[in-house]
């Protein structure tokens, strides 16, 4: 059975349609209705009253609770304490009580028979693509470097997604990453796993980076922020025409070539790098490549060099002419094919250990430059062959 007993006492300012002749009715209403606008704020004035006196005792309490634990003061007064407090909140629960009955025996009126079911009115609004940031070169490298120190873990999820339902799930719980950063990595990551010879994961990551990409071409084109389509474009490539599937698989193919292409340009880049810096290690004192300077001497150096024999070197180079002589001689030297007093050094260190073998080796060279080799007495004394050979030569 239903209750129509509370509807019996509404009370309206202007419920009487008949007063008695000697009474003027819109006074009588106008006074009923300030009689009815008193009582409603006195019984605020009680409930805002009595809601500071139970917030003072509820911090009273607490207090004395604190004191007690924390053992501050004289046990047994705070104990006392806390009796009289407890006493003073079963006061206040019949207050609390009285207040709410008396609030449900007060009679209806317009005011209180019923509340607005709307105080202000919603639109829903996509939000706004922001607009694109005027940073530096230097502003966006760093704010790449810290994307992906936080959330390459995340990307790399992302991009090892197969299905689109489990892409679009990931996205919508991890919508920080519907950003052009993401896609920038993806791209990074298909050039690496492209150079390591990783194709087929490659091509997955590939299809990743494309979706990522047509996300934030949909929300430039909407002018929306990119976050609000994922869904859109999920809910599109999986229920879109032929032509629009064919033009998608035709971007991702292309973009794969852009990626094959490019990570055979940075393979070569690196092999160029490398064959630099192994150059740059092997210049000799002057500044010369070794191997250079080997291929252009004449054939019968080369073969001085091939055999390392000094003598033979030797006496090929006092059979040439002097200024040809002095410089191949000068180009060996500055390559480090030829280290000059090297011999020298090497018979001042075993001097101690062997001084008869260091003796008779100065006799050999001074006997030798007395013999009148007068085209190689001005040139270097006594170089020793580092010992270079065709099988060390790139």
């Amino acid at each position: 059975m239903v209750d129509y007993s509370k509807w019996k006492n509404i009370e309206i300012s202007d419920d009487e349609d008949d007063t008695h002749p000697n009474i003027d009715t819109p006074s009588l209403f106008r006074w009923r209705h300030q009689a009815r606008v008193e009582r409603m704020a006195e019984m605020e004035r009680e409930k805002e009253e009595f809601k500071k006196k139970k917030q003072s005792y509820q911090a009273r309490l607490m207090d004395v609770k604190e004191r007690i634990q924390k053992k501050e003061g004289d046990e047994a007064e705070l104990k006392k304490e806390l009796e009289k407090i407890e006493k003073e909140g079963k006061d206040i629960d019949r207050q609390e009580d009285e207040l709410i009955n008396k609030e449900k025996k007060a009679p209806w009126n317009v005011d209180t028979i019923s509340k607005p079911g709307f105080e202000k009115t919603v639109l829903n609004k996509q939000a706004v693509r922001k607009p694109d940031e005027n940073l530096s070169e230097e502003e966006k490298e760093a704010r790449m470097k810290k994307f992906v120190k936080e959330n390459e873990k995340l990307c790399k999820q992302y991009g090892m997604l197969r299905k689109y339902d489990d892409s679009k799930r990931f996205l919508q719980q991890h919508l920080d990453l519907v950003c052009e950063e993401t896609a920038n990595y993806l791209v990074i990551w298909s050039i690496n796993l492209e150079m390591e010879e990783k194709h087929e994961l490659m091509a997955h990551v590939a299809h990743q980076c494309i979706c990522m990409q047509y996300i934030l071409e949909l929300a430039k084109q909407l002018d929306v922020d990119p976050r609000a389509c994922v869904s859109s474009f999920f809910s599109k490539i999986q229920n879109c025409v032929p032509e629009y599937k064919e033009q998608f698989e035709s971007e991702i193919k292309g973009f794969k070539d852009r990626i094959t292409k490019r990570a055979q340009e940075k393979i070569k880049e690196a092999l160029a790098e490398a064959e630099e810096e192994e150059k740059a290690a092997r210049l000799g004192p002057g500044g010369l490549d070794p191997a250079e300077v080997f291929e252009t001497l004449p054939e019968s150096l080369q073969k001085c060099f091939e055999s390392r024999d000094i003598e033979l070197l030797q006496k090929t180079i006092t059979e040439m002419p002097v200024e040809e002589a002095k410089y191949h001689m000068k180009r060996c030297v500055d390559s480090g094919l030829w280290v000059p007093n090297a011999g020298d050094a090497e018979i001042g260190e075993s001097e101690e250990k062997d001084s008869d073998s260091g003796n008779k080796e100065a006799g050999d060279v001074k006997s030798k430059s007395e013999s009148g080799d007068d085209k190689l007495d001005k040139t270097v004394d006594e170089p020793i062959y580092t010992g270079v050979s065709t099988n060390d030569l790139d």
